[in-house]
């Protein structure tokens, strides 16, 4: 067997040392910004009953026609690899009924996502998204909540050079006298369209001013927009939304060109746009989903959330602010020249690890030129190092690494004064 017989498939990556480091950091501050707003976790398996994904997404859709991962299991179950998270939580919701609690439901969820598509900036074939959702109340202010979390997510990442982009595809009457004024549209531009868009029009006009080829967006450009055929208590709604909005001070953009890729958005869709990752900019999108709960077998009930990918969130955080991620440290090494040196050394790393200061030493039994040169690559803050002198009078000389500093410490002390000098820094 050879390297190149086993390598990861295409499309996926692994993730490890100060790029999992960046990982950690991001889901840190989403699980904090969700505590912060009332969000609780919930993990869903990885993969589904595929009828569930069809269901859900959408027939019409990419994603369920060329992009989801599935197969028929040991057991003649069809099943496919979760493509995005909604309709996997929507699945939760009713299975555990969740709506006998106290509304609304609000959940979040940072899971592994599976689409065979080509990959690109920020998005792979297995990747991740953090997303939220609020099922319950179909009030404009779980609408502007849901907004508040991605808008804030954002400030708290640093990533400022994002724009908000909201839009209204009204319910299903508002949606049905639409998708008649966009059929006749899209019939009188028909022959200068791509196949895709003519296969979807009378399908799904809709997804046909999502479409990414660039003749056709040119040809759509004076295409009737949802919000010119909005109902009054749509219209009210979008309106109380943009409110809401403003009285909480996030700056919004109405965009009618936002529609989103999914079948199952109602009234509100938003997308926050980065101009920072190239074409595929949006970075965080969703909207309103009032339908689904029903389509997936439940009883009517307003919903709304978002999904952010993570790869992208990490690429727009570092093409803003390339100094947002601190290098890997250890507050401490100890070295040693000699087996009985060793023990001590051994010793006092792992009382200080036992009190929270991260601690190291050497492993190699390397000169103590090299143990100096390992504490530098792994950005030591502090040093040591125990020969026989330190043995016979029980006490290290601590060295800032940085300014060259040194302090005598009995051996018995070390503990209590490296927890005094990391807490001064």
């Amino acid at each position: 067997m050879t390297m190149e017989e086993i390598r990861a498939l295409k499309g996926t990556k692994d993730i490890f040392g100060d790029e999992m480091r960046k990982w950690l950091d991001i889901e840190d501050i989403i699980r904090n910004l969700c505590d912060d707003f009332g969000f609780g976790q919930i993990r869903t398996p990885i993969f589904e009953f595929t009828k569930l994904f069809k269901r859900g997404v959408g027939e019409t859709t990419d994603i369920v026609n060329k992009e989801m991962y599935s197969f028929i299991d040991k057991g003649e179950n069809d099943i496919t690899l979760k493509p995005e998270s909604t309709a996997a939580v929507v699945r939760a919701y009713l299975e555990h009924a969740m709506y006998a609690d106290t509304q609304p439901t609000k959940l979040y969820y940072i899971s592994p996502t599976f689409r065979y598509e080509k990959p690109q900036t920020g998005r792979q074939r297995q990747f991740h998204q953090f997303g939220i959702e609020m099922f319950g109340s179909d009030s404009p202010s779980a609408d502007a909540e849901v907004i508040a979390v991605g808008h804030t997510l954002l400030k708290r990442l640093g990533i400022k050079k994002v724009e908000l982009h909201i839009n209204s595809l009204g319910g299903p009457e508002c949606r049905k006298r639409y998708n008649e004024t966009l059929k006749a549209y899209l019939h009188s531009k028909e022959e200068r369209l791509c196949d895709l868009c003519k296969e979807r029009m009378d399908k799904n006009p809709l997804r046909v001013l999502d479409c990414k080829n660039e003749k056709c967006q040119g040809e759509l450009t004076d295409a009737p927009t949802v919000l010119d055929t909005l109902g009054e208590e749509c219209k009210a709604h979008f309106k109380k939304l943009q409110e809401l909005l403003t009285a909480m001070n996030i700056s919004f953009i109405v965009d009618p060109s936002i529609v989103r890729g999914l079948d199952y958005y109602t009234k509100t869709v938003f997308e926050f746009i980065s101009n920072d990752i190239g074409a595929q900019g949006t970075v965080c999108g969703g909207g309103r989903y009032d339908k689904l709960v029903e389509e997936i077998g439940g009883k009517p009930t307003p919903a709304v959330g978002f999904g952010a990918g993570m790869e992208r969130l990490l690429l727009v955080r570092e093409a803003e602010n390339k100094d947002a991620f601190s290098e890997a440290s250890r507050d401490i090494f100890i070295g040693y020249r000699g087996d009985e040196a060793m023990l001590e050394a051994f010793k006092l790393v792992n009382d200080l690890r036992q009190s929270g200061i991260s601690a190291e030493s050497d492993h190699l039994q390397r000169s103590i030129k090299a143990q100096m040169k390992y504490a530098n690559k792994i950005n030591a803050k502090f040093s040591a190092i125990i020969g026989e002198s330190e043995l016979q009078e029980q006490s290290v000389q601590i060295k800032n690494m940085e300014t060259g500093e040194a302090v005598t410490v009995p051996f018995m002390q070390l503990v209590d004064v490296m927890k005094n000098i990391l807490a001064k820094l």
